[in-house]
């Protein structure tokens, strides 16, 4: 397999990047195609989607070795569980299935045709194999079970940050920023209420620390 295209997605690295898609639906990203597949003809019809099917390859982890059994976050990152009933980035073949909505589709570029999605739990440059159409009537399951995640994450963390900090990112992204923080962006095993934390976003680096009580509050906003 080869990609098809990559992503340019808010997140620069992998800290940060949300443990699910559409958890933090307003994060908009934009699907590049490779130059081969720079065809218009190839995404006709496309805008008659909301959702689509990404898949696409944890092209961050190809170098460590995958287990039979992972500490999936849900459950504190105390409890293992088998690769196969988890959404854990550390598998066999390294690929990942997020569904994205698709906010506006753009013919002409200098890029050629691009894809505007939102709800992307993609690192930017992220290898993209295929692209398919969401069908609600078949790919939505409400009443399925869902193991040891039944509910959807809650943004659990009160979030503070000073006016004179966030007016440093653009308007549009401020929200998407606030909702990313509430639901906590650390590793499950983290609770230092000492340590300070670094988060990139778009080409900000935002700086907190979370406390006892649950409060994150951002210290620094700096542009890279």
């Amino acid at each position: 397999m080869r990609p098809i295209a990559h992503i340019k997605s808010p997140f620069p690295e992998k800290f940060g990047i949300p443990r699910q898609s559409n958890i933090v639906q307003d994060l908009t990203s934009t699907i590049v195609f490779e130059p081969e597949f720079r065809n218009a003809d190839a995404i006709r019809g496309i805008e008659d989607f909301d959702y689509l099917w990404l898949i696409w390859q944890f092209s961050e982890n190809l170098d460590i070795p995958w287990s039979p059994t992972v500490r999936p976050p849900r459950l504190g990152g105390n409890q293992r569980m088998g690769v196969f009933a988890t959404r854990s980035p550390f598998r066999p073949n390294a690929l990942g299935l997020s569904s994205v909505r698709l906010v506006s589709v753009e013919p002409q570029s200098c890029d050629g045709p691009l894809l505007h999605v939102s709800g992307a739990d993609l690192m930017d440059g992220t290898p993209i194999f295929d692209i398919k159409p969401y069908l609600p009537y078949t790919d939505a399951h409400p009443e399925a079970r869902s193991g040891f995640a039944p509910e959807a994450p809650k943004g659990s963390l009160d979030v503070v940050c000073d006016e004179y900090l966030l007016k440093k990112i653009p308007e549009e992204k401020r929200q998407s920023l606030l909702d990313l923080l509430a639901f906590d962006p650390r590793p499950s095993y983290h609770h230092d209420p000492q340590r300070v934390y670094g988060m990139k976003f778009f080409e900000f680096n935002i700086q907190f620390i979370i406390n006892e009580n649950g409060e994150l509050r951002v210290l620094k906003i700096v542009k890279n």
